[in-house]
C-alpha cells in the first residue's frame, strides 16, 4: 500500500492532541484523593464515601452514550471535537473548585446532596472531554505505523500526570500541610490541576484543529443521519469493539484497584513505610519506562496493535508475579533512594517496577488507537462514521468497571474493619494489611490481564486486516470524490 494513500498526521499534531488525555488524567488523579477529602475534611464515613463514589461512577458511565450520540450529530463551524474538549474542561474546573472549596462549609444535613450534585457536574464535564480522547484518533490519522505513536505520548503524559501529582502530593503538599487532614492541601492542589489541565486542553485543540474542520472529516460525516436505533445494530454487528471492550474493562477494573489512593497509601505509606517513594518512583523510573513503551510501539508498528497488546499483557502478568515476590520480602521497608542507603531490595524493586510499569502503560494506552481501528471497521462494514459511539460505548463499560473497582476497594476496607477511617500513613503493618495490599496491588491485575488475553483471541483486527480495511476506505472515498 502506498504511503500517500494514508491520512497522515505530523508528530506534533499527535503529541499535542494526546495532551487532551493528559488534561483529563490530571483531574482523574485529583479525584483519586476525593475519598480522603470527603472523609477527613467533609466528615463522610468510609462506607458512605464508597457507596457515593460507586454510584456516581455508574452515573458517569450512563452519560457516555448520550454525549457520544451528541458528538456524532455535531456538524458545527468550530469542528466536531474541539467544542466538546473546551466545554468539558471548563465544567470540570468549575465543579472541582466548588467541590473542594465549599463542600465542608455546607450545613451537614445538606452536605451529601450537595456533594452528589457538584460531583455529578464534574462527571458531565469529564465525559465531554474523554469521549473526544477515545474518538478523535479516527480523524487524526489512519496510518497503521502512526496510530501506535499516540500510545507513546499517552503513556508519557499519563506518567507525568500521575507521577507528577504523586510527587507533588507526597513530597511537597503532605510535608507542607501535615497530611490529608488539612483542607489547604486540597485547595492548592485544585489550583494547579485546573491551571495545567486548561493549558493541556488548549494545546490539544491546536493539535487536532487542521483535521477537525468542515470538509476535512470523512464524507459520511456530512451526509449521514444517525438515529438512536442505529446504535443497537452497530453494537450487535461490530464484534471487534465488543472484544476490545471486554479486554479493556477488565484491565480498567484492575487499574482502578491497584492505583486507588487507599491502596497506594497501604503500599508505600504503611507496607514500605515511606509514602514519599510513591512520588519519587515515577520520576526515577520515567525514562527507562519510556524505553519499554517505545519497544511496545515498535512491536505494534511491525506486527500490529493486537499482537503488541497480547505480548505485553502476557509480560505484565509475569512481571506482576515477580513484583508480588519482591513485596513479600521482610526487608521491603528498607527500600530507599537516599545515596549510601540503596540496597539490593531497592534495585530489585525498581527494576521490576520499570518493566511492570512499562507493560501497564502499553496495555492501558494501546486500546485508545485500537478504538479508531474499530471505528474504521464500522465505516467499512456499514458505511457509518460514528467515532462518538465507539468512544462512548468504550467509555461506558470502562467507567462501569472503574466504578466497580472503586466499590470493590471500599468493600475490602470494610471487611478489614476500616469503617470510620481509611488506612493512614504510618499505621502498623499487620498480616491482614500486608496480604490485602498484595492482593489488591498484585493479585487483581493478574486476574484482569488473564481475562484480557482470553478476549483478544476473538479480536479480528490484526495488522493485515487493518491494511485491507484502510485500502478499501480510501478507494471508496476516491470514488465519491469523482462522483461515482
Amino acid at each position: 500500500m502506498k504511503q500517500e494513500r494514508y491520512n497522515n498526521a505530523s508528530y506534533w499534531q499527535i503529541g499535542f492532541f494526546s495532551l487532551n488525555n493528559a488534561a483529563t488524567n490530571l483531574y482523574l488523579a485529583l479525584m483519586g484523593y476525593v475519598s480522603y477529602y470527603a472523609n477527613s475534611i467533609a466528615g463522610f464515613g468510609v462506607v458512605l464515601i464508597s457507596v457515593l463514589l460507586t454510584a456516581l461512577n455508574v452515573f458517569d458511565a450512563v452519560t457516555d452514550p448520550a454525549i457520544g450520540f451528541l458528538l456524532d450529530k455535531t456538524k458545527g463551524r468550530f469542528g466536531k471535537f474541539r467544542p466538546f474538549m473546551l466545554t468539558g474542561n471548563l465544567i470540570m474546573a468549575t465543579s472541582a473548585i466548588l467541590l473542594y472549596h465549599t463542600t465542608h462549609r455546607i450545613p451537614h444535613c445538606l452536605r451529601t446532596p450537595y456533594f452528589i450534585i457538584v460531583y455529578g457536574l464534574f462527571i458531565i464535564g469529564y465525559t465531554f472531554q474523554t469521549v473526544v480522547a477515545k474518538s478523535g484518533q479516527s480523524i487524526l490519522t489512519d496510518n497503521p505505523r502512526q496510530r501506535p505513536i499516540s500510545t507513546y505520548f499517552d503513556s508519557l503524559y499519563v506518567m507525568a500526570a500521575y507521577g507528577g501529582t504523586a510527587l507533588f502530593v507526597g513530597n511537597y503538599l503532605v510535608p507542607k500541610y501535615g497530611g490529608f487532614t488539612n483542607e489547604t492541601l486540597f485547595l492548592e492542589y485544585v489550583f494547579w490541576v485546573t491551571s495545567l489541565s486548561l493549558v493541556c486542553t488548549l494545546l490539544a485543540m491546536a493539535g487536532i484543529a487542521a483535521k477537525d474542520a468542515p470538509g476535512k472529516l470523512p464524507p459520511q460525516a456530512a451526509h449521514q443521519n444517525i438515529l438512536i436505533r442505529d446504535y443497537w445494530e452497530i453494537i450487535r454487528n461490530n464484534k471487534p469493539i465488543r472484544m476490545l471492550i471486554i479486554a479493556a474493562c477488565t484491565d480498567k477494573f484492575a487499574a482502578t484497584v491497584y492505583a486507588h489512593t487507599t491502596v497506594v497509601v497501604m503500599l508505600y505509606g504503611i507496607l514500605m513505610d515511606d509514602y514519599g517513594i510513591s512520588g519519587l518512583i515515577g520520576v526515577i523510573t520515567a525514562v527507562p519506562t519510556l524505553f519499554v513503551v517505545s519497544a511496545g510501539i515498535r512491536v505494534a508498528q511491525k506486527m500490529g496493535q493486537k499482537k503488541s497488546l497480547v505480548l505485553f499483557t502476557a509480560l505484565g502478568i509475569f512481571f506482576q508475579t515477580v513484583m508480588a515476590f519482591v513485596l513479600m520480602q521482610d526487608n521491603i521497608c528498607t527500600v530507599s533512594f537516599t545515596p549510601g542507603k540503596i540496597n539490593a531490595i531497592t534495585i530489585w524493586f525498581v527494576g521490576t517496577y520499570v518493566l511492570l510499569n512499562g507493560c501497564k502503560s502499553i496495555t492501558n494506552n494501546m486500546v485508545v488507537p485500537m478504538i479508531a481501528d474499530c471505528s474504521d471497521y464500522e465505516r467499512c462494514r456499514s458505511g457509518k462514521f460514528v467515532p462518538g459511539l465507539m468512544g462512548a460505548l468504550f467509555s461506558f463499560v470502562d467507567k462501569v468497571f472503574a466504578a466497580l473497582g472503586t466499590g470493590f476497594v471500599g468493600i475490602v476496607m470494610f471487611v478489614m474493619g476500616y469503617n470510620r477511617r481509611l488506612p493512614q500513613i504510618g499505621d502498623d503493618v499487620t498480616p491482614a494489611l500486608k496480604w490485602t495490599t498484595l492482593f489488591l496491588y498484585c493479585g487483581v491485575p493478574i486476574l484482569g490481564w488473564i481475562c484480557s488475553l482470553i478476549s483478544m483471541r476473538y479480536y479480528a483486527l490484526d495488522k493485515k486486516t487493518m491494511q485491507e480495511i484502510t485500502q478499501k476506505l480510501h478507494n471508496n472515498s476516491g470514488k465519491r470524490k469523482k462522483g461515482i
